[in-house]
């Protein structure tokens, strides 16, 4: 009510405006404001105007306005202002002639093709690569007329490409009938698709648009890409079309965002007057999203200009006809690599039925294509190592003076001896075994040597993110004697489909730290990797006890392989632990001795050593 009231009183108080020379009767703001009431096509947004109008018809000022044209203006103001809806219109039109639809003329084949050509462009562009321009959507009747002659003159020549670029960036007008016309063409003929629904004010009726079950010609192939190509002229049944083909999964719209006009607009004449009112008599609801592109435009799924549309389109169509390849190559390198083999096995299944039911037909850049791959191949395999990544090319080699490798160590490693001679010792990554080998004495000195000599230790690993499992084998040797050779683990390799047993060394800088003495190991949910590794094993062999909470679950230091010679790259984990003897924990994590949070953990492993140390209970 309150709303609707403020209608009809807010033209008035624009259009009372004190100007000096014409005028006009409140009458013209009473009628206009019933057109609205009567026709406007969301009459919940007009709840009260009856009432409103009542009231404002009791006015008896006069509306000095200059000019009719200025009036207009101020009206239009009003009532898009009051509704929010800037598709009402107030003209002052004296000499208006209502437009006329125009029809198909009765002319021969030859000629009326001619006619029709005016308003369509057909091209076969490099790649076998469709377009169709179409500046007005012909209705059912109009079809009916001249559907054989276009089947043969221009959708047999489409029919045969291998992708379709639908232009629709300069259409404008078109018949309601269209829209299940097109949108059938691009559809399966069963079941039915309940694609629209159109609301019509006038005639109080609500009409529930499907696709048609018959058509003249073939439909296009479902598997093959469509584009369609808008801008900010896009209108009308134009912009239902799209936003129909867009939210059916059918279509990729490429351009900008259309115009946001209406399904059906009608032109009143305001009372005895020379005034007209345009008003949105139909909506558009559409059953997938429960809105409409009305007011709003549909929102292109790549937005670019207009003028770029076109090139972008292919481009987009380039990369789709490389994907099949790119997927089953993608199958292919985790079948024969990822580390588990039956888990790789149903992967690279999964991905080929993905393939095939037209997953990845959507995409729109290389970029989209890798988030799209990551997603479902870490979906499948619930492992979040295999995945998409960047090609990351091997770094020149960094050549440091003594000096400056001691200022890195001394960074890289935190050392501390607490109370009754516990050592401390935390790294936060795992260096490779060739890269550590040369500076190893040079850690001895700086590191080992703070913490070999304690009661007991205390590793914290609850930041280490993991690193190269190479130096495992070595740092897992300083925590056993040197009298025998200890199998720690067997790691399987997938690609070359051999286990190799990681074995203690026998030869170490510096002392070893031994069996004997008491050692802790702190854990955090971050804790992945090669971090994971060297627990799992001190862990498996009692050699240590674990204080923290559940690692990560992750994996060995996945290989980069290239797909095919496309710009994408895989990460997968091919190294996996021997799990004959038991569960391992890749993708599950390692679970402590003492569940604590990572916070409590280095009190809580200080506590029990001082009591160990110290012959409490």
């Amino acid at each position: 009510m309150a709303t609707i009231h403020l209608l009809v009183a807010s033209l008035l108080i624009l259009a009372n405006v004190s100007f000096l020379e014409a005028s006009f009767s409140p009458s013209l703001i009473v009628d206009l404001a019933k057109i609205v009431m009567d026709s406007y096509c969301s009459p919940e947004k007009l709840v009260g105007m009856k009432e409103a109008i009542e009231a404002a018809s009791s006015n008896t000022k006069v509306l000095n306005i200059p000019d009719s044209e200025s009036l207009a203006s101020v009206l239009s103001g009003g009532v898009q202002t009051t509704i929010s809806d800037p598709r009402l219109r107030v003209t002052y039109e004296p000499n208006y002639v209502p437009a006329v639809l125009p029809q198909i003329p009765s002319l021969p084949p030859d000629q009326l093709v001619a006619v029709l050509q005016t308003s369509m462009k057909l091209d076969i562009l490099d790649g076998n690569i469709g377009y169709l321009r179409i500046d007005n959507i012909l209705g059912e009747e109009a079809a009916d007329k001249v559907g054989p002659l276009l089947v043969d003159l221009v959708w047999n020549k489409i029919l045969p490409t291998s992708a379709l670029i639908f232009d629709l960036r300069y259409t404008s007008r078109g018949d309601i009938s269209g829209i299940s016309y097109i949108v059938s063409y691009f559809t399966k003929a069963e079941p039915l698709i309940h694609i629209d629904t159109i609301y019509d004010r006038l005639s109080n009726t609500t009409t529930k648009l499907f696709s048609l079950p018959t058509l003249l010609g073939q439909r296009y192939s479902l598997h093959k890409p469509l584009i369609i190509l808008t801008s900010k002229n896009t209108k009308g049944i134009a912009e239902d079309v799209a936003y129909c083909l867009q939210n059916l999964k059918r279509a990729t719209i490429v351009g900008e965002k259309t115009a946001g006009g209406s399904i059906k607009l009608s032109k009143f004449k305001v009372g005895d007057t020379d005034f007209y009112v345009t008003v949105p008599t139909a909506k558009s609801i559409n059953p997938i999203t429960g809105s409409s592109w009305e007011l709003m435009g549909v929102t292109p799924n790549v937005v670019v200009n207009a003028e770029d549309a076109l090139a972008t389109a292919i481009k987009i169509i380039h990369l789709r006809t490389l994907v099949p390849a790119i997927v089953e190559e993608s199958a292919t390198l985790i079948l024969n690599n990822y580390a588990f083999k039956n888990a790789g096995e149903n992967v690279a299944k999964k991905l080929k039925e993905l393939l095939a039911n037209g997953e990845f037909s959507m995409v729109v850049s290389t970029k989209d294509l890798e988030t799209k791959l990551s997603a479902e191949l870490q979906k499948i395999s619930g492992d979040k190592f295999l995945k998409t990544t960047r090609n990351i090319t091997s770094l020149p080699t960094m050549h440091f003076s003594p000096e400056m490798y001691t200022d890195l160590i001394k960074v890289s490693f935190h050392t501390d001896v607490f109370e009754n001679n516990i050592g401390y010792l935390r790294f936060d990554m795992f260096g490779d075994f060739e890269e550590v080998k040369p500076i190893a004495q040079i850690i001895v000195e700086n590191v080992w040597k703070k913490v070999v000599n304690t009661n007991a230790m205390i590793i914290d690993l609850r930041k280490n993110l993991g690193g190269s499992t190479t130096a495992i084998a070595g740092f897992c040797s300083y925590f056993f004697d040197g009298d025998k050779q200890i199998l720690l683990d067997k790691l399987y390799e997938r690609p070359s489909g051999t286990t190799t047993e990681l074995l203690t060394l026998s030869e170490l800088t510096g002392t070893r730290y031994g069996s004997r003495k008491s050692l802790i190991i702190l854990t955090s949910k971050a804790t992945s990797g090669a971090a994971e590794e060297f627990i799992y094993i001190m862990k498996k062999l009692g050699r240590a006890m674990i204080v923290g909470e559940n690692t990560a679950g992750a994996s060995h230091p996945p290989k980069v392989f290239h797909v095919g010679q496309s710009d994408i790259f895989l990460s997968i984990p091919t190294v996996c632990s021997d799990t004959a003897t038991g569960p391992a924990w890749e993708g599950t994590g390692i679970t402590p001795h003492i569940p604590t949070s990572s916070d409590a953990a280095l009190e809580v492993a200080k506590g029990i050593l001082n009591k160990h140390i110290t012959g409490q209970e």
